[in-house]
């Protein structure tokens, strides 16, 4: 794959719901521990070399933000790293969020 691909956060949901994926949040540190998806890993400039050496180049990477612009940017940053298939969630965690709310793991 060349460039990442657009998800909509339904088509995310359905490919979350499997072992095939990783989502990676992209938001900031307080945003991401105030409210994120299950599983999903905090992709900051501090854990990238760690996500990159410990992940598997094959692994479906979603990744999502706020509302699914910034995570374009992201998505392609890993793709051109050499990830196989990557994808951005359109409407990111505000859309997720209100869509999925029994996925969230929430400090409230």
């Amino acid at each position: 794959m060349d460039n990442f691909q657009l998800l909509t956060v339904e088509q995310a949901y359905k490919l979350w719901q499997t072992d095939n994926s990783i989502v990676v949040d992209i938001r900031d540190r307080q945003s991401f521990h105030s409210a994120h998806i299950t599983g999903a890993y905090h992709l900051t400039n501090e854990t990238l070399n760690n996500f990159i050496t410990q992940t598997d180049l094959d692994t479906a990477v979603m990744v999502i933000c706020y509302h699914g612009h910034s995570s374009q940017g992201a998505a392609q940053y890993l793709v051109n790293t050499g990830f196989e298939t990557v994808y951005s969630i359109n409407g990111g965690f505000e859309v997720w969020s209100r869509e999925y709310p029994h996925t969230i793991n929430s400090l409230s």
